[in-house]
């Protein structure tokens, strides 16, 4: 090898280090992304980050009414006769969560991954149900509410 072939790959090297470097720079000023939250009817399922906040900390009550006015919400459609699956990152459940239909509390705070409602709940007046869609978030934290994922679940006649 002679001593140009030598100072070329040398070159190289540096400018492929350097490529890289440059890389891991961009990649560490990106923000991290919130954890996800998946709601499955059948074989349909939708997955989202949060609406607001799941970054740890505590949302103010005028943030979290804010954030269920949100028009961005991903939905799926739901037959009243199906099981609705909610699935959590281990980051939402380890802080407890709660499933929320129309703002209010459906269920009691869980720390598990993965809970499960009858279709039927989302579209009955006696849970706060009016008409043929329902806002459900997914709220983050036991007391004070950390993050809001949104969805809006669609009745399939």
């Amino acid at each position: 090898m002679t001593r140009l072939q030598s100072a070329v790959r040398r070159r190289r090297a540096v400018a492929a280090a350097g490529v890289v470097s440059a890389g891991l720079l961009v990649l560490s000023a990106c923000d991290k992304p919130t954890p996800m939250a998946t709601v499955t009817v059948g074989k349909d399922s939708v997955n989202s980050e949060a609406t607001c906040g799941g970054e740890g900390d505590a949302l103010k009550p005028s943030d979290l009414n804010q954030c269920l006015k949100d028009k961005g919400i991903k939905s799926i459609s739901v037959d009243p006769d199906e099981t609705v699956r909610f699935g959590v990152d281990p980051e939402i459940a380890d802080e407890g969560w709660t499933i929320l239909m129309n703002g209010q509390p459906l269920t009691d705070s869980s720390t598990k991954t993965y809970r499960t409602i009858p279709g039927s709940v989302f579209f009955n007046a006696q849970y706060g149900a009016q008409g043929d869609s329902t806002l459900v978030s997914i709220k983050e934290g036991k007391k004070d509410a950390s993050g809001l994922w949104n969805f809006k679940l669609e009745k399939d006649a």
